[in-house]
């Protein structure tokens, strides 16, 4: 299963009024695992950057200015995300923008059926509780204290963890394939092949265990089909 977890930044709020992305970040899982694969670009928003936007994720435009424009990326961006589904936190927002920069270009907005909002996610878990990526972090212990601007690349590998946890729990080996470089080669010595090894209990073991059962309330181990087995 290939996923993508995905952050943008923006020069404000409202693509509507004329706002623009100004930076995209996307890591991809496969199975709820990092590969190594992201995808990772600053853009020209062809405007200005005000202020309070700036004061959010640090960039202005004399920053960006020389990057390339969305349409030039256009291509290896799509091609990145492929059909997959796109993971974001509040993601009518990313989505929202990135569906602007897209007809500007002429070409269709994201089908919505791809979207997977880790916001609503995370209000189902946790409702009424605070549930920004920082609230998150802190209370999945995600460690984000190198987090003192919105930088989307940095959003994503928080992200991706935080999604890990609103799923079920971070894998072994999760942390360390976000921060290595050499994709899932990195992990081969966590995921090659293991020869299971048998484990023959003891006939006083045997014992031990049955005098247990007597101890517990319809044990679940007298019941088939486990029954069958003893």
């Amino acid at each position: 299963m290939r996923q993508l977890v995905l952050d943008t930044e923006t020069t404000g709020l409202d693509p509507a009024t004329g706002d623009r992305v100004i930076e995209i970040a996307a890591i991809e899982l496969v199975n709820l695992m990092p590969t190594g694969a992201t995808y990772h670009t600053l853009l020209d928003p062809e405007r200005d950057v005000p202020p309070e936007s700036t004061k959010v994720h640090g960039f202005t435009a004399e920053m960006l200015r020389g990057k390339p424009k969305f349409a030039e990326v256009l291509e290896g961006f799509l091609g990145f995300l492929g059909d997959s589904p796109i993971v974001a936190h509040n993601a009518p927002f990313d989505f929202g923008f990135l569906d602007a920069e897209l007809v500007r270009a002429g070409r269709k907005p994201l089908d919505r059926a791809r979207m997977v909002d880790s916001l609503a996610l995370a209000k189902q878990r946790y409702p009424g509780m605070p549930n920004s990526l920082d609230a998150l972090c802190r209370r999945l212990n995600v460690d984000n204290s190198m987090r003192t601007s919105h930088n989307a690349l940095l959003d994503v590998k928080l992200l991706a963890q935080v999604y890990l946890e609103l799923m079920g729990g971070r894998q072994p080996g999760f942390v360390l394939a976000l921060n290595i470089g050499g994709g899932t080669r990195a992990l081969e010595g966590l995921n090659r092949p293991r020869t299971p090894r048998l484990v023959t209990p003891t006939e006083a073991e045997l014992a031990a265990h049955a005098e247990f059962l007597k101890k517990v309330k319809e044990p679940l181990w007298l019941q088939p089909p486990f029954a069958a087995g003893t």
